[in-house]
């Protein structure tokens, strides 16, 4: 299996996982041009793609949603709720209606040969999702957009091979930012983000002898730094590891307006 994000932050999401068989997106908050140029740049022709997963209705993960459906013809996969929002949305046009499916937290989907996981998490949005995929090899856990994680989310993404998680926020500059009192309260919030220290927590819950690579997704501009972030979570994870023999996974932060560099799971 492959994997690579396409575009991460508050500017817009779109993650692309794929293999011989099976190809699809998660997130479409880009337009159609970038996201057919961060298919073609991790090998996949944007025809190829099977199916379009979206985690929840705000703008930074579907703005291109309508532009490329109406190319590709993709079918979308997401809950009832977020399905009814994104039916509001009056800047994505027409979409076909034919094209959107009802999912359902924790009933798996099976695209190819990709069985497709939504769980629920704590956003301030309609009905909120995250997504495990897996193949007959492999799996990869994404989870961004919550304001806190529990056991119940620390279960769904147990035994992942990569996983793709949410380090939004450097907890200082976030409180001394220049963000109104009222957004520092949301992002900080259980329906907000996860900070750097959230996410190098999770990772530590999540750690196994197959976790091969660690991303961390939604970096905010204006509250965090991909070095602030990294720390962060090498920290948490040495400081949870320094007296096993564990071999801690390649960690990386993933670029705001370009894609990140196609990981190979092998």
């Amino acid at each position: 299996m492959e994997f690579t994000s396409i575009a991460s932050g508050s500017s817009g999401n779109c993650l692309y996982a794929g293999n011989d068989d099976t190809h699809i997106l998660i997130d479409a908050g880009i337009s159609k041009k970038r996201i057919e140029e961060g298919l073609r740049s991790a090998g996949c022709d944007p025809r190829d793609i099977d199916a379009l997963f979206i985690t929840h209705e705000h703008i930074d993960h579907v703005s291109g949603l309508g532009v490329f459906t109406r190319k590709y013809h993709v079918p979308v996969y997401a809950t009832r709720g977020t399905i009814s929002a994104v039916r509001n949305i009056r800047s994505l046009g027409e979409v076909d209606d034919s094209l959107f499916h009802v999912i359902r937290p924790q009933e798996d989907v099976r695209i190819g040969t990709f069985n497709v996981h939504p769980f629920s998490v704590s956003h301030d949005a309609r009905d909120p999702v995250a997504y495990r995929i897996s193949d007959p090899h492999y799996r990869v856990g994404t989870v961004t957009d919550l304001g806190f994680f529990d056991d119940s989310i620390v279960s769904d993404l147990q035994d992942c091979d990569l996983l793709y998680i949410e380090a939004n926020h450097d907890v200082r500059m976030l409180e001394t930012g220049p963000y109104p009192y009222r957004l520092k309260v949301r992002i900080a919030g259980n329906y907000g983000h996860l900070s750097n220290e959230d996410a190098g927590q999770l990772a530590c819950r999540l750690m196994n002898e197959k976790v091969q690579h660690i991303i961390l997704g939604h970096l905010s501009k204006e509250n965090n730094y991909p070095a602030l972030a990294l720390a962060a979570v090498r920290d948490e994870l040495d400081a949870a590891f320094e007296d096993s023999n564990t071999v801690l996974p390649a960690l990386t932060a993933a670029p705001r307006s370009c894609p990140h560099e196609k990981i190979i799971l092998e």
